[in-house]
């Protein structure tokens, strides 16, 4: 999972005889704080996450995303001369596998950072991005079948790097709450299923563009499936789809009109080259985007190490 990346901007007034209407309309991006990530409200998973582990585990991972956006929707038409954007992003994920009430449970840290380069009206940014506290309940557990259920609580604090006279930033002045649900059930000796569904609810920023305006965000939804085929013990490959819908902002008392509705698919494999050390590696692009940047490309790694 990924976390994702806001948008501020100073106030300036948007006047269509001295900008084109895209420009116009890259401004009013700027100033409503959407994500530019596969969006606002996204919280993606990897195929395997409600696996549960043995009690006792910790695992350490680390995430790195490389994506490239250079198409600019808006009411699912592409306008022409749109900004792009570039970014790199990592997290750092510590968890740890143990009982609560007899209840598989696993909390969780998460340290996103990372790097956006802008193009054209966009700046860059580096640094932290908020920090998240998760704690997957596996409410049916059954390593002999192969099937899981769980429910994970995802805390976003309001810690990352955030300047509101800035076009970009890593962090988003905001508490967030995402409530995912996912489910794991083997279709045959060597196929399983992956699924979840999540919402996302989100705080006020009070401190949005140089007026400080104050942003509001309705919850957004996104459900994700996956299937996972296992070669051999080590090794699988696995194919997701992804789709976004929701989370329209709101700047003062204007609505944005920049409803999501965004899906993507991916394609990739994990593989323990070692019995405690794993790479797994995704490749993804957008098929559909209603309001915001369309992500061209995206590569996903990730190193686990079981200790």
């Amino acid at each position: 999972m990924l976390p994702s990346i806001q948008l501020s901007n100073p106030l300036a007034p948007l006047s269509l005889d001295n900008c084109t209407w895209v420009t116009a309309w890259c401004l009013v991006l700027l100033i409503s704080g959407v994500s530019v990530t596969s969006p606002a409200a996204a919280l993606d998973l990897d195929a395997g996450d409600y696996v549960a582990a043995p009690k006792g585990t910790t695992l350490g991972l680390l995430y790195l995303q490389a994506a490239e956006r250079d198409r600019l929707y808006r009411g699912g038409q592409r306008q022409a001369d749109s900004p792009g954007l570039d970014s790199q992003i990592g997290i750092l994920r510590l968890v740890h596998y143990t009982e609560l009430a007899g209840y598989r449970v696993a909390p969780q840290l998460l340290l996103p950072f990372g790097r956006l380069d802008g193009r054209r009206e966009l700046d860059d940014a580096s640094g932290l991005a908020d920090p998240i506290l998760a704690m997957p309940l596996w409410l049916i557990d059954e390593p002999e079948r192969g099937r899981y259920l769980g429910v994970t609580p995802y805390l976003f604090l309001p810690l990352g790097e955030y300047d509101a006279d800035e076009p970009l930033n890593l962090g988003e002045n905001r508490w967030k709450l995402n409530l995912q649900l996912g489910y794991v059930e083997p279709l045959s000796e060597r196929l399983s299923l992956d699924l979840a569904a999540d919402v996302m609810f989100y705080g006020r920023n009070n401190q949005h563009g140089s007026a400080r305006w104050t942003q509001r965000q309705k919850p957004s939804y996104q459900y994700q499936g996956f299937l996972r085929y296992q070669l051999t013990p080590a090794l699988d490959l696995r194919a997701g789809v992804s789709w976004l819908d929701g989370g329209e902002n709101r700047v003062d008392k204007l609505w944005l009109d920049d409803r999501q509705e965004t899906g993507k698919w991916s394609l990739g494999f994990s593989w323990f080259f070692l019995p405690k050390t794993q790479v797994a590696a995704t490749y993804g692009r957008d098929f559909a985007v209603e309001n915001g940047f369309r992500e061209e490309h995206r590569l996903n790694i990730r190193l686990l190490q079981v200790f």
